[in-house]
């Protein structure tokens, strides 16, 4: 029988890295998967259902709200988003390593759903450095960057809600230091204990 996997959530403030550094874990380890959220919006052009999103209408997506189907989900310009239950579960039970890359409020509904999840908050290498990696992407206009820096302020004040702050100095050196997340985790005692009790009574 396949040992559970491990959710690993991932969040942090616009600008520290996350989907970079989700990208270079994927890229690297086979044995990681990418959750794929729900959404109401239109799929875009080569978006594929499934892969992409799980694209649903309106009233499916308030259906499965109603039946309790998501770790989380938020209503966002007019459309829904969440996180089924049902697809993260079953790569779960099949002892598949999942990572959720989130915004904080949705990582902290999942930690109210999953009490054995792994919740790490990407930290950037100082505000000054956050601050430079927005301008650089040059899609902000003076007053929406000064909205997203003053929200960086206060998301930081949620890491204690976290179990692990991993500061994205060097993608390749974040990425290690959630490699190594993931091993501690996977030797926890109250992840491996049933295997241990049952090999012992087959000695």
């Amino acid at each position: 029988m396949n040992k559970r996997g491990v959710l690993i959530v991932i969040s942090g403030p616009s600008g520290a890295g996350k989907g970079t550094i989700c990208k270079a874990l994927l890229e690297k380890h086979d044995d990681l998967y990418l959750s794929v959220s729900a959404t109401t919006r239109e799929p875009r052009k080569g978006e594929v259902h499934g892969v992409n999103y799980y694209f649903l209408t309106k009233d499916e997506f308030r259906k499965r709200i109603d039946r309790n189907d998501f770790l989380e989900w938020a209503e966002v310009y007019e459309n829904f988003y969440g996180t089924p239950r049902s697809s993260v579960d079953k790569m779960l039970d099949e002892g598949k390593n999942v990572i959720l890359e989130i915004d904080i409020q949705g990582a902290l509904k999942v930690k109210e759903n999953c009490e054995d999840g792994v919740f790490i908050f990407i930290l950037p290498p100082s505000m000054e450095e956050l601050k430079q990696r927005i301008i650089n992407r040059g899609s902000e206009t003076p007053e929406s960057l000064m909205r997203r820096f003053t929200s960086a302020y206060q998301e930081i004040n949620y890491i204690s809600k976290y179990n692990y702050g991993v500061i994205n100095d060097k993608v390749e050196d974040a990425v290690v230091k959630i490699e190594n997340i993931l091993v501690a985790e996977q030797c926890r005692v109250d992840r491996i204990k049933d295997d241990i009790l049952t090999d012992r009574k087959e000695v």
